[in-house]
């Protein structure tokens, strides 16, 4: 079985369902809490594991019960955690999300010990993707960690699956040593300057994509399915229609069940269908890892979709 590694954050969610988001200087009550495991490299991280993947992650927690919790999990998911590091120096990270009846999401994030993962973090953990054959990555971390470790895969012929992710201007050089991109709309437009709203303007950003140098680009546009762009094509692949309840770690889940589904040697076509198979069913589920599904259920839901 190939191997992935994964690459990136890890945060406690502390979340708040109320029928709408509160605008500034408003306090809404009625609402129902939960907490919940998240952060966007341990949600790609579990989500490779429970959709059948051999995974290690490489993330920084704080020395605190959040950090303790959150290495219980990832052990019991499975998922290598030597990579995982706990730092004296900082709290583990945190996000606080407001979800609507709509399924609609905000969310405020203290990065924490993940924003002290460092390139000489990165170098020490270079076996880990020297044994690896996929990395799968987000910016949820310091750039400098992301650079490094980005091109520690490329020198060493890994594919690099990047999910620009929380979205930030990125330089040629890194998007170069990129083989597939998976921005949604809003982190496409920020890389490319192009709203992305039909078949005309996902070709003129993805061909800028390519043009600087990514081999292939997915825009994930939510329900409405993903523009999938290689060899000078492009093409949407329908999503699912589904009742979301809340779409928190939609976009990690589904780059998570594609790391896997090209690990184990999927076409890109049939990759992006078993990652929208799972993140169809992770918008139906409440909370960020707790959401996610296994593989009989991404197997099951695609014989009856």
């Amino acid at each position: 079985m190939k191997k992935i590694v994964v690459v990136g954050s890890s945060n406690t969610d502390m979340i708040m369902q109320l029928p709408n988001i509160p605008r500034p200087g408003e306090t809404l009550s009625g609402g129902v809490f939960t907490q919940a495991a998240g952060g966007k490299g341990a949600n790609q991280a579990v989500a490779v594991a429970r959709a059948g993947g051999a995974v290690a992650f490489v993330a920084k927690v704080g020395q605190d019960e959040f950090g303790n919790q959150a290495l219980a999990g990832f052990c019991a998911e499975g998922i290598a955690v030597s990579a995982v590091t706990k730092t004296a120096h900082a709290a583990s990270g945190m996000a606080f999300i407001f979800v609507d009846a709509k399924g609609e999401n905000s969310i405020g994030v203290a990065g924490g010990a993940n924003d002290l993962l460092t390139p000489e973090d990165i170098m020490q953990q270079t076996s880990q993707i020297e044994q690896a054959d996929i990395l799968l990555i987000q910016l949820e971390t310091p750039i400098a960690a992301v650079q490094k470790a980005i091109a520690l895969a490329h020198v060493n012929h890994k594919m690099v699956i990047l999910n620009p992710a929380p979205a930030r201007v990125l330089s040629e050089e890194l998007l170069a040593q990129v083989d597939i991109l998976t921005p949604n709309e809003t982190e496409a437009e920020l890389l490319t300057g192009i709203v992305v709203s039909d078949e005309a303007s996902a070709q003129q950003a993805a061909q800028i994509l390519l043009g600087k140098g990514v081999k292939k680009v997915l825009i994930t546009v939510g329900k409405q399915g993903v523009w999938v762009a290689e060899n000078g094509q492009i093409e949407l692949v329908p999503g699912f229609e589904v009742e979301a309840r809340d779409t928190t770690a939609a976009g990690d889940t589904f780059n998570g069940a594609l790391a896997v589904a090209l690990a184990e040697d999927k076409d890109l076509k049939s990759a992006v269908r078993f990652g929208q198979a799972a993140a169809a069913i992770s918008v139906t589920r409440l909370g960020a890892q707790p959401s996610v599904p296994t593989r009989n259920e991404i197997e099951e839901f695609l014989n009856k979709n």
